[in-house]
């Protein structure tokens, strides 16, 4: 029997997934898939999805957004478990479903996932816990956190943005120390991103990575004065900014390490990620997934 493991998040994006179950199973039993089923909530959790593994199960499907999917390969990894994952993009943050091309019409997902060949792409590591997608700290970075949930499922990314605008008047310089194989820092900053991905709240920032590269692209945003912060921002939305220096440290490494003494949290798509000092490693190749494009 070929199995998949369906492991999806009901409260995702705007619930669109409860909706569309019927299409995953048709899908599925059209090439010969049995799909077993795994609804996660606050009572039944991850680990439980996963009691009835056995060598029947082909891959592991999941409905959700970066976090959704950040928690399941977390514990895929620390349990060695070595299935490729697929990827139907329901949350509110689907920016790695969208650095591999995953449409959001749960059909034509579907379709591409099953037409695929699994490929072995990168995935971040920051201290004990894996990233898909990407790495964060300073401004901005606990929007997520100070989110409500009942917000983000009823307006989308549009809940972030106006949490961030919030942040605004409050901004602050903060004092990192970054270094690399090649690269060091030592200074004041705004924001710091560390990506597997491109994305982040859909916008790209990190639009030179490579999916299987083994490389992490680091993006520091420099405390500087305000007219060459709006530059930036400038650049950003057009799409250039990495070929600016004035305002903007950007490299790829594949190891990093970075101090700091400021009271702020980190964040890893979208979920509060460890504390400082943080060591991030890229692993080549150290994930499994189907329907990338």
């Amino acid at each position: 029997m070929n199995k998949v493991k369906f492991i999806y998040n009901p409260y995702s994006g705007e619930n669109s997934i409860a909706n569309n179950i019927d299409k995953v199973i048709k899908a599925h039993q059209k090439r010969g898939y049995t799909i077993i089923p795994y609804r996660i909530s606050m009572q039944f959790g991850i680990a439980q999805a996963f009691e009835d593994l056995d060598e029947d199960y082909k891959y592991i499907l999941i409905a959700g957004g970066d976090g959704t999917v950040d928690n399941i390969v977390n514990y895929m990894k620390n349990n060695e478990i070595d299935l490729p994952i697929a990827i139907l993009p329901t949350g509110t943050a689907n920016d790695f479903a969208k650095f591999i091309k995953m449409p959001l019409d749960v059909d034509k997902a579907c379709k591409q996932i099953l037409n695929s060949k699994v490929k072995e792409v990168d995935i971040g590591k920051i201290n004990d816990k894996y990233f898909i997608n990407v790495a964060s700290m300073g401004l901005f970075t606990d929007v997520s956190q100070k989110t409500d949930i009942n917000v983000k499922n009823t307006i989308g990314k549009l809940a972030y943005y106006l949490k961030g605008l919030e942040q605004i008047p409050n901004f602050r310089k903060l004092s990192f120390k970054v270094k690399s194989k090649d690269n060091e820092f030592d200074g004041d900053i705004y924001l710091m991103l560390v990506f597997n991905g491109q994305t982040a709240g859909n916008l790209n920032f990190a639009y030179k990575a490579l999916i299987d590269d083994g490389l992490l692209d680091v993006i520091i945003i420099k405390a500087s004065n305000p007219v060459d912060i709006i530059g930036l921002l400038f650049d950003m939305f057009n799409g250039n900014h990495l070929d600016r220096s004035s305002s903007l440290v950007y490299f790829k490494t594949d190891e990093l390490t970075i101090e700091s003494n400021e009271n702020i949290v980190t964040d890893i798509d979208g979920e509060k990620g460890p504390d400082f000092p943080l060591k991030i490693t890229c692993i080549k190749h150290g994930l499994k997934v189907l329907g990338v494009k």
